[in-house]
């Protein structure tokens, strides 16, 4: 499933053709994708301007100028590409309709904007945009790893004395939103600090130093256009590029990739989910 950079390099491939665009029309295929698309969706999205596209934790929000606030969530295999732009001497023109392509937006200037699920794990909804706090996906979400209120002082407290392991606590989207599988497990190799390891039993110190390392590895992944596994692809149809730079997500059995260790990357099942990291050096 993307995760924040994946999502956020979708974002900000949108934004140039979204972003203070009016949808000229807005076509929905069928009746829902994870759940049912809200009630006259076509008609309360077809002629509005969006005024803001942001990210929340995994989400794309779209803030129109009804009022409302239209949510994206890309799911395990949503795509959400252009067509009908040019960028520089590249031109992508309308391909033929396929057969998961969900909902379409055609953009007032003849950009259409494509959101195709095979698995129809995505979803859309729409809210309020003042009530934006209270919606049901968003409320309970922490801070923004990248955001200023996400600090050490914020990480060590929701963490001491607790019993989880540090690995479920990072994936705790109540303590940071957006975090996934693939990046922490690669916070926690440049940290040292083994998956398993009890979350109130790690030392304040090394706890705050988890969140420089957090925005390292999400800045890192957002300028590499996230990471293409299976089905993820950024806007314009191109794969992003951080899973070659993956230390030890994925890398089981291969060598650890610190000069001085001689040990094999090690993968465990925590939550029903694989955790990949070097029994030497992360303790």
């Amino acid at each position: 499933m993307p995760e924040l950079p994946e999502v956020e390099t979708v974002r900000r491939g949108l934004a140039p053709v979204m972003e203070g665009a009016v949808i000229a029309q807005a076509q929905v295929n069928r009746p829902d994708l994870r759940w049912p698309f809200p009630k006259n969706m076509t008609e309360r999205l077809t002629g509005k301007r969006i005024l803001h596209l942001r990210r929340r934790s995994k989400y794309i929000l779209a803030d129109l100028d009804s009022a409302e606030t239209l949510l994206i969530h890309l799911g395990m295999s949503g795509r959400m590409t252009i067509s009908g732009h040019g960028v520089g001497e590249f031109y992508h023109p309308h391909p033929a309709a396929a057969k998961h392509d969900h909902v379409v937006f055609e953009m007032q200037g003849g950009v259409r904007v494509t959101f195709n699920d095979a698995r129809r794990f995505g979803a859309m909804d729409l809210m309020q945009t003042d009530a934006e706090a209270d919606f049901w996906l968003i409320r309970d979400l922490g801070p923004e790893p990248l955001g200023n209120t996400f600090d050490e002082a914020y990480l060590a407290a929701r963490l001491k004395g607790r019993n989880t392991p540090i690995k479920s606590a990072l994936l705790d989207q109540r303590v940071v939103s957006g975090l996934g599988n693939i990046y922490v497990c690669e916070v926690l190799f440049r940290a040292g600090i083994h998956p398993a390891r009890k979350a109130g039993q790690i030392s304040a110190k090394r706890i705050a130093s988890l969140v420089p390392l957090i925005r390292d590895v999400l800045g890192e992944a957002i300028e590499a256009g996230g990471s293409s596994l299976k089905d993820y692809r950024q806007a314009d149809g191109e794969l992003g590029y951080f899973q070659h730079r993956f230390a030890v997500y994925d890398q089981e059995g291969n060598p650890c990739p610190t000069p001085s260790c001689e040990s094999k990357i090690t993968r465990i099942v925590q939550s029903g989910r694989s955790s990949f990291f070097c029994p030497q050096c992360q303790r």
